[in-house]
């Protein structure tokens, strides 16, 4: 299972797995802008951004979301009814 920060905190991991989405988002970026450009150019500026935002959506994310991955909520999901 894995570990999950409670509501409204964030550990150590959480921003170790917002650097390596980073690093992920940036091929994602620089083939968008080669399709955009039609050539390989490598837009600095834009890169950095994407950057910036990947790794605060993923915080983000992380910050709302609770141990047992509802949004805005540390309470479990509720038990599936028996049939």
């Amino acid at each position: 299972m894995r570990k999950l920060s409670a509501l409204w905190k964030l550990n150590l991991s959480d921003f170790w797995k917002a650097f390596v989405i980073t690093v992920i988002s940036q091929p994602v970026a620089i083939i968008y802008n080669t399709v955009q450009a039609g050539s390989l150019t490598f837009d600095w500026h834009s890169m950095g951004k994407a950057a910036l935002m990947s790794a605060i959506i993923y915080l983000g994310n992380n910050w709302i979301t609770g141990m047992n991955g509802r949004l805005f909520s540390n309470a479990p999901f509720p038990a599936s009814a028996p049939k």
